[in-house]
């Protein structure tokens, strides 16, 4: 439901939405979903994407396995804004059970209108991109 409330208003917006599914309240393995959009921004050059699932952590763990993303899962304003200051998140992940219509606009808003603040933290950007073998 979150996910229709947004894809709604990134369209009045006149955001391109890419849905990648899924499009009911059955159950699926969020995995195939990180895979999907992982890709998306690999093979298309996509520059940000939005995540919902039912605690967002899932998710979000998923996403995070691939090196070019840095999925961030927000639950206000101020987490919202410092994953793009200071993480240079590219993947706003909300929670359907906890994010009100509200405050997803809040947050969403923020990801797009907060830039990376670089700095001290574009070496951690590369760690993050770039980890060391185990």
């Amino acid at each position: 439901e979150l996910k229709v409330f947004i894809s709604d208003y990134l369209k009045k917006l006149n955001y391109e939405i890419i849905n990648l599914g899924t499009n009911t309240t059955v159950s699926v393995d969020y995995p195939d979903y990180a895979y999907r959009i992982a890709r998306l921004f690999k093979e298309e050059s996509i520059d940000y994407g939005i995540l919902v699932c039912g605690s967002g952590i899932g998710i979000s763990i998923a996403a995070n396995r691939y090196n070019h993303i840095r999925a961030a899962l927000c639950n206000d304003i101020e987490t919202t804004k410092l994953s793009r200051l200071h993480n240079d998140a590219n993947i706003l992940v909300l929670s359907g059970r906890s994010t009100d219509e509200n405050l997803a606009i809040d947050c969403i808003n923020t990801f797009f209108n907060t830039k990376f603040e670089g700095g001290r933290h574009i070496n951690r950007i590369k760690k993050l991109s770039n980890p060391p073998k185990i």
